[in-house]
């Protein structure tokens, strides 16, 4: 089974310079966490919900005024549309992502792939369970000591 036949379609994104507050807004009325980050057509990143208190509001930083950029993810992972939704599963499971975005052999995002899709849409209730625990793994957190203690 290809990926296209899963995949969800119809992916709000939002613009590098737009600002967090516009991201916010965005998640918040379409009831998502992620958001793809397009210059134009050209994927360049990912803005989360987390992303937006972690990079942004824990550093003081004002949502009305710093752009998007400032604290999306570059570089993020992403599989082709056309490829084999096990390979797809695989790589979810080996870098504990719950959504991949997915893009067509232009490198023109067409949808987002997620762990719901995979459970909804590929009737393998095991394959399922696999990627699902994988990417449920509790990971270490960063345990700096603190420099008031």
């Amino acid at each position: 089974m290809h990926i296209r036949e899963v995949m969800t379609r119809g992916v709000e994104v939002i613009r590098p310079e737009d600002t967090l507050q516009e991201a916010a807004r965005k998640m918040k009325s379409i009831d998502v966490g992620p958001l793809p980050v397009c210059d134009g057509e050209r994927l360049v990143g990912m803005i989360t919900d987390r992303d937006i208190i972690v990079r942004a509001t824990a550093e003081g930083r004002d949502p009305k005024t710093t752009p998007v950029k400032e604290a999306m993810t570059p570089g993020i992972v992403y599989v082709f549309e056309d490829q084999d939704l096990d390979e797809a599963a695989q790589l979810m499971k080996e870098r504990q992502l719950r959504r991949l975005v997915v893009l067509d052999r232009n490198k023109k995002l067409v949808g987002i792939l997620s762990l719901g899709d995979i459970a909804a849409d590929h009737r393998d209730d095991k394959l399922s369970g696999e990627v699902l625990e994988k990417v449920s793994e509790p990971s270490e957190p960063n345990r700096r000591p603190r420099r008031d203690a």
